[in-house]
């Protein structure tokens, strides 16, 4: 029975491309079963099943889903899916699926009841429709269908109410449908096939995610290796689609500058392409890769050049984001650059803004642009699918000019550079200069941009690469763990004989009050430490603070006091499903393998005995401290 029923007007036409982009490679996706959950497809991973039950439907599984579901007129089922969707999931005991009829545009909901042996069966009163259908010329109804009306049972939350269904839901669907939206960006994965790209980033998912379960950084482990795996994918499919359109047979090669925890350069490199990546600093997990992953410490400058590489990558790149495009073109007319923006960073400092009518992103993400164009790249934006809220990357593939014009255009870089720095000068004096830099991209006036020759001859572009940039140098460890090791002993010595003496002291002989001092506030354990002590614990980050929690087998601080910690009151860290990432105090591979310092130090001795103390108590209990095993890596 047809619950109501709206006609749409002629606008709508505009949904015939939108399905025709996505029905052919990405409908694969999502209706590779006959039956999936709404927006859910059975291939998506937990973690993307859930964070599209969580926003509610308002994410693009929801809208791509739709559009495979349903063909022409695809965009009214995305909107429905954006406005109900954050009804789907289990609802004490109950679901609600989909099954789609592409060519006759219905989709079916099946309100899904667990029985009493876990088995679900469908809740026949309560399956509804909505249908698509083309009436005549350019018009176009939505209907809403109830199996049994009468018997319809609406609970407000899986299940919505009829009324809502029939005068709200349609009308809706049909005003939003004639709206055209503006996206401040692109599409996610508009450049490459979202099917490759879903199966590739599986495939790399599976290959590589036992890194999850060792990684030695502080950072959250899931959110940095998928992240890198989705961005491998990306680029590993955009390089074969280059391959296909060149017809090269050789794999690219590439370099990754601030490279960070180069994860990206161990997958493609494990993957067959030859490559690099350059950091300021080392990270722990470099270790791990193995002699196939080539990671270098060092200084990146914007007179470094590369001219037997392909790619530049610039991942989360901060300072050098905006020198990157520039270090390839100047590489050489062959070299192309991939482009992740995060941090906002001009050429010579922070990056200022300059028009309030776009958010802050989005006129980065147009500054970056435009240098990629002012060196002369044809620049390519797209959207990746990574967990992060800055997704937007750059790619420069190909030239704007003949590579006989390269040396012009290396002149026009400096001078665009040039005027940048003298801009983030004066731009609080001189509002006139705020369109300046616009007229480099003006077709047709390459003279006027440069200036006279004169000016061009005695321009020395390297200095003008060199001017005024600060590159990062090698960051230097201040969290005291660098600090000389009988530096620390001796600090932790004096504040434990602080701590003792503050209380009495238990009778000799007797184990069962083992004497944990009192506690005292950080200021008043500073002033009985020599100025000397005070000067070096300052030029620390967290100064006396951070020395005392890296020496967490001796130390508490908690809430600004200082304790002596009593290992008979430990208990083992409950897991917490949103950070299962946070390790152990004492992985199996850590166990013994340092001495007690309250068994070498304390007058009682170590509180708990040599068995169900983690340390050793003894030179001849200690264990070779075990290393991670290498990742393996796949043949070439």
């Amino acid at each position: 029975m047809c619950l109501a029923r709206v006609l749409v007007p002629h606008k709508t036409m505009f949904l015939w491309p939108c399905f025709a982009r996505w029905a052919g490679e990405k409908a694969q996706l999502f209706i590779s079963s006959s039956f999936s959950v709404l927006g859910r497809p059975r291939g998506a991973s937990k973690t993307q099943r859930r964070s599209a039950v969580r926003r509610g439907g308002s994410g693009e599984e929801h809208e791509m889903a739709a559009a495979c579901l349903l063909g022409p007129g695809s965009q009214l089922l995305a909107l429905f899916f954006r406005l109900f969707g954050g009804y789907q999931g289990t609802v004490r005991s109950r679901a609600q699926s989909v099954v789609p009829n592409i060519d006759n545009g219905i989709v079916t909901f099946l309100p899904l009841e667990q029985t009493h042996e876990g088995k679900y069966k469908v809740k026949i009163c309560n399956v509804y429709q909505i249908r698509l259908q083309h009436i005549q010329d350019k018009e176009w109804s939505i209907s809403i269908l109830l199996s049994s009306p009468e018997n319809y049972i609406s609970d407000g939350i899986l299940y919505p109410k009829t009324t809502w269904l029939g005068s709200e839901l349609l009308s809706k669907l049909a005003k939003w449908s004639t709206e055209i939206m503006k996206r401040e960006f692109k599409s996610t994965l508009s450049l490459i096939s979202v099917a490759r790209y879903s199966k590739i980033y599986q495939d790399l998912k599976e290959k590589y995610k036992r890194i999850v379960k060792v990684w030695p950084e502080v950072t959250n482990p899931e959110k940095f290796v998928y992240e890198d795996v989705a961005i491998a994918a990306y680029l590993l499919i955009l390089w074969e689609d280059e391959r296909a359109e060149r017809g090269l047979s050789e794999k690219q090669s590439f370099m990754d500058l601030g490279c960070g925890n180069g994860l990206l350069v161990h997958i493609l490199s494990n993957e067959g392409h030859s490559g690099k990546g350059i950091d300021v600093r080392r990270r722990k997990i470099w270790d791990m890769y193995g002699p196939q992953t080539y990671l270098e410490e060092n200084v990146v400058s914007p007179n470094n050049l590369y001219p037997d590489v392909d790619w530049l990558i610039g991942n989360h790149s901060d300072e050098l984001t905006p020198w990157i495009p520039v270090i390839a073109a100047r590489s050489s007319y062959s070299c192309r650059y991939f482009l992740l923006p995060c941090c906002f960073f001009d050429f010579h400092g922070k990056y200022n803004r300059r028009q309030s009518k776009k958010t802050q992103y989005r006129e980065y993400i147009d500054f970056v642009t435009e240098v990629g164009l002012v060196c002369g790249f044809k620049v390519e934006e797209d959207c990746l699918r990574i967990p992060s809220t800055k997704r937007v990357c750059l790619i420069g593939k190909s030239r704007t000019y003949p590579a006989i014009q390269d040396a012009a255009l290396d002149d026009q870089r400096a001078h665009y550079i040039n005027s940048r720095q003298s801009f983030n000068k004066t731009a609080s004096d001189k509002k006139d200069r705020l369109y300046q830099v616009d007229s480099f991209l003006t077709a047709g006036h390459t003279t006027a941009l440069i200036g006279d020759e004169e000016v061009l001859q005695n321009t020395n572009v390297e200095n003008v690469l060199m001017s005024g940039f600060l590159p990062r140098g090698k960051e230097q460890m201040r969290n005291c763990t660098a600090l000389p090791k009988d530096f620390v002993d001796k600090v932790v010595l004096k504040v434990v004989q602080l701590l003792l003496s503050e209380s009495k002291e238990s009778p000799p002989g007797n184990t069962t009050t083992w004497n944990r001092g009192e506690s005292l506030t950080l200021g008043e354990i500073a002033e009985h430490l020599d100025k000397k002590t005070l000067k070096t614990l300052k030029n620390e980050y967290g100064g006396l603070q951070t020395l005392l929690r890296n020496n967490h087998q001796v130390f508490e601080v908690l809430n600004g006091k200082v304790h002596i910690r009593d290992w008979r009151e430990w208990k083992p860290p409950k897991k917490n499903k949103r950070n299962e990432h946070v390790k152990q105090r004492f992985p199996s591979r850590a166990f013994k393998t340092r001495l007690c310092w309250f068994y070498m130090h304390h007058p009682q001795g170590c509180p708990l005995t040599s068995e169900f103390c983690h340390y050793a108590h003894g030179a001849e209990e200690l264990k070779p401290s075990l290393t991670v095993p290498k990742m393996n890596h796949v043949k070439q």
